[in-house]
């Protein structure tokens, strides 16, 4: 498959919804999965910090990143005692053990290394999450129930 078709392909996923794409044709196939990069650290007004793309194809990856972000989130994400726990794993995002228990942590609590901070919730087993630093938490993410992607930002923490 030629740059050309692949730089197509870009263009016609950055304009659609749908989360990932493959397509095999012979021996050559592609993949265009979007995801949540590393350098994502604060999801604010349901605005997309920054969109990026990882591109497979049979024995190369290219990655290529479109940037969104507005001065304001560009001046937020560069500071640098923000830390920033990510999903291990795709799954449901929990704050607590079940619903009738109160948040492992809430904005502004301390937290140590190996402290509780949420669950996500794969194949209906419940993995916890751990602080892996230690820090006050600035800022939780997403909300109870939602959806979370592998790599996806789930919680800020300042240390």
């Amino acid at each position: 498959m030629n740059t050309r078709k692949i730089k197509k392909l870009i263009e016609i996923f950055e304009k659609s919804t749908i989360s990932e794409l493959e397509i095999s044709n012979g021996d050559e196939s592609i993949r265009i999965n979007r995801y949540m990069p590393h350098n994502i650290e604060t999801r604010e007004n349901n605005s997309i910090n920054s969109l990026s793309y990882k591109i497979e194809t049979n024995n190369t990856s290219t990655q290529a990143t479109s940037t969104l972000l507005n001065k304001k989130n560009e001046e937020q994400n560069n500071n640098k005692n923000n830390h920033t726990i990510f999903s291990p794993m795709v799954g449901t995002f929990y704050r607590s053990p079940n619903p009738k228990t109160k948040p492992f942590v809430e904005i502004g609590q301390k937290v140590k290394p190996g402290d509780p901070l949420c669950i996500v919730e794969a194949m209906k087993m419940m993995n916890q999450i751990e602080a892996d630093t230690s820090g006050i938490i600035k800022s939780i993410l997403l909300k109870n129930g939602d959806s979370v992607e592998f790599n996806e930002p789930l919680m800020i923490i300042e240390q």
